[in-house]
């Protein structure tokens, strides 16, 4: 997979966050290269759901969703790869802050192989922080440590998914996936995104999906 900064630095900027530039990891798509066609059709605030012949075991039956895609690259997180549960204080201790009153657990997911130390959570869009980025008025992305003490606080947003972890690719990456037929696509859909069962998400896009094979 090609190393690709650009694309990263634009997000980090974005969500003015202390995020490490990383190589963007895409799925498998031999000789994939960016269309020759002049047009670009961003798929930002679109759901990618992974083909029944994926050929790259991280994202076996993978729905991401697409944070940024523009001409210098892409940005997704996956949300139907549960890792478990961490309590609230847990996370709040990994960013210093040491509130006893935060017991509560919440489930994690892996949100995809590049920086899987790295916390973001994916959330309804009445919430804002500093640094937010808005995805598509329905749902947006945080970073900064504000929103686990928002959360803490009763003061966050009403639904929230945790995810450590991203998935990426460089310029011309996800265009070469998606001419390789690696990816169906479909409108993102809060309910799936926070609601659905998670063993149920892959189905239930794939019911929606609006590109073919």
């Amino acid at each position: 997979m090609p190393i690709a900064r650009s694309i990263i630095r634009r997000v980090i900027l974005a969500l003015a966050a202390p995020i490490l530039s990383a190589a963007f990891v895409g799925a498998v798509a031999p000789n994939a290269t960016e269309p020759t066609k002049p047009s670009f059709e961003s798929l930002a605030g679109q759901l990618l759901i992974a083909s029944p012949d994926m050929r790259d075991p991280r994202f076996d039956h993978a729905v991401i969703l697409v944070v940024r895609h523009d001409r210098g690259g892409a940005l997704g997180v996956v949300i139907n790869m549960p890792a478990g549960e961490r309590s609230l204080g847990e996370l709040l201790a990994a960013i210093g802050d040491k509130r006893t009153d935060a017991a509560a657990k919440v489930p994690v997911f892996v949100g995809g192989p590049v920086e899987p130390d790295m916390a973001l959570v994916v959330h309804s869009a009445e919430y804002r922080c500093p640094g937010t980025l808005d995805i598509d008025g329905h749902v947006a992305l945080s970073t900064s440590p504000q929103i686990l003490r928002d959360i803490a606080g009763k003061a966050g947003p009403k639904q929230s998914l945790f995810a450590f972890g991203y998935a990426g690719w460089g310029a011309g990456q996800l265009d070469g996936e998606m001419a390789h037929n690696v990816w169906f696509t479909a409108p993102e859909d809060p309910k799936l995104v926070f609601d659905a069962e998670r063993d149920k998400v892959w189905d239930l896009a794939m019911a929606r999906r609006t590109r073919d094979l």
